[in-house]
């Protein structure tokens, strides 16, 4: 990845819903809801408390989590659509 986020911010790349119910409706794309989950792909070091020492983020690449639907950044790099978040726009992740 060639974005390298800054302080307590991380970079997420949006899981798509399914567009199938599970009655076998299929959902157009125009009716479909943002998806609030995600893939982390890249997290930065994290950020200074009051004492100038760092806090380490909480969560790590590869983790799935969930988010708000209009929280982050929205920004393109080699045509994919990622958004760039602080790790506090984070609700929770996803255990296996």
């Amino acid at each position: 990845m060639k974005l390298r986020p800054l302080a307590d911010r991380v970079i997420v790349k949006r899981l798509e819903n399914e567009t199938k119910t599970a009655s076998g409706i299929v959902i157009p794309d125009n009716a479909a809801e943002k998806p609030d989950q995600g893939e982390i792909m890249a997290v930065g070091p994290g950020k200074k408390n009051d004492k100038g020492e760092l806090q380490a983020m909480n969560v790590k690449v590869g983790d799935r989590v969930l988010f708000g639907k209009y929280s982050g950044q929205t920004v393109k790099v080699d045509g994919d659509e990622l958004l760039v978040m602080k790790e506090d726009d984070l609700f929770a992740v996803v255990e296996k």
